[in-house]
């Protein structure tokens, strides 16, 4: 028998098996829709130009109208570029409440929840379900946990399913293929930070996704204020092809090709400390030209730096220039910053936020073959 090949892509009609993987997504840090958003959007990117398309269903639980959330620009983004891919479902009331809080209601509207994604789980239409805020639901027992574990473990082979927020149950855990908390960071006295300033670092999954994300986001309130928003994605150390955010950066560009400009530096290759070569060092500073003339400009209202910090971390670049840079970029201009890095930057001392993703459980330790253009 063939050996089963691992791929997000859309749940029907195809001749090769592909399994999909169960996602958990939490923690008390920025990131955890986003990066969801991010994995959606790549996995939309990989269908595009294959005889049958991603199929995704947004369901959020916890966030009932009259409340606005930072990813609904997101959302709007993705449904406006891709309208008959994304399907969204929205339940519970719109403010925040406890345990010594809940009411019948919210009860009903989880149940009403649990309902439709059973339903979307079971009728093969779809490649990703997202179950945003799922975490938080089962934490605060609106969902029997057995039932929903049990629904989970017999999901179809080809579906990818993303479970996002705060208090995951242990139950959830066990059967997690993938889990990456967002823990948070906080370097500075809020009076001395820089609004607007954004890193994501650590070794779980997430960075990248949420980073691409973060772009939807930006693109999507321009929309919703009739304004240009647009993003400069700027990437280091990835001169080559197939890496994990390659899918959903072309999605972005097919459907807002005016508002999503993307520079990539470097060799097609893993840059070693005490390994690098003088092309290296070229690479590095040929994209800080870049993004420090896009920085000054105003042009970008986001500027997605990725892979910034292991560039710092490797000596490729001074951390000076870069400091003065971001110290006098314009009021309105986002920066998102990306990257692993054992030695951290100066930068950090004045960034609003800092997520750092930290990897507790990945299906490659289980001998499940990685993904390329997600994983590698």
């Amino acid at each position: 028998m063939p050996k089963a090949r691992i791929g997000i892509q859309t749940a029907q009609d195809r001749s090769e098996r592909v399994v999909g993987q169960i996602h958990v997504y939490d923690g008390a840090g920025k990131g955890k829709s986003q990066a969801a958003l991010g994995v959606v959007l790549r996995s939309i990117g990989l269908g595009i130009g294959s005889l049958t398309q991603t199929r995704v269903l947004l369901l959020r639980f916890l966030k009932g109208p009259g409340r606005t959330y930072d990813e609904d620009a997101a959302i709007e983004a993705l449904q406006r570029g891709f309208p008959h891919l994304i399907d969204q479902v929205r339940t519970g009331r719109g403010e925040f409440f406890g345990a010594e809080e809940i009411t019948p209601f919210d009860r009903q509207e989880a149940q009403r929840g649990w309902d439709i994604a059973k339903g979307a789980i079971a009728s093969g239409l779809y490649s990703v379900v997202v179950l945003d805020e799922l975490n938080p639901v089962l934490d605060l027992g609106l969902l029997p946990i057995h039932e929903v574990v049990q629904t989970l473990r017999a999901k179809p082979d080809e579906l990818e399913i993303i479970s996002t927020g705060r208090g995951t149950p242990p139950k959830l855990l066990e059967i997690a293929d993938l889990h990456s908390e967002m823990k948070p960071h906080f370097h500075a006295p809020l009076a001395h930070a820089i609004e607007g300033i954004e890193i994501y670092t650590g070794e779980g999954k997430g960075k990248s996704t949420s980073a691409l994300g973060r772009a939807l986001q930006a693109i999507g309130r321009g929309i919703s204020q009739d304004k240009s928003h647009r993003v400069l994605i700027m990437q280091w150390l990835k001169g080559g092809r197939g890496y994990t955010e390659d899918a959903a950066i072309a999605a972005m560009q097919q459907s807002y090709p005016d508002l999503v400009d993307h520079q990539r530096c470097g060799r097609d290759a893993i840059v070693w400390r005490g390994q690098q070569q003088e092309i290296d060092y070229v690479e590095a500073e040929r994209g800080w030209e870049i993004a420090r003339a896009a920085i000054a400009s105003g042009i970008y209202k986001t500027i997605i730096l990725d892979e910034l910090n292991p560039t710092v971390d490797l000596e490729l670049l001074p951390e000076e220039p870069l400091v003065q840079s971001f110290l006098r970029k314009p009021r309105h201009t986002e920066l998102i910053i990306t990257g692993r890095c054992k030695n951290q930057p100066a930068y950090f001392a004045f960034a609003s936020s800092h997520s750092e993703m930290i990897c507790h459980k990945h299906y490659a330790e289980k001998g499940i073959d990685l993904k390329r253009g997600v994983d590698f």
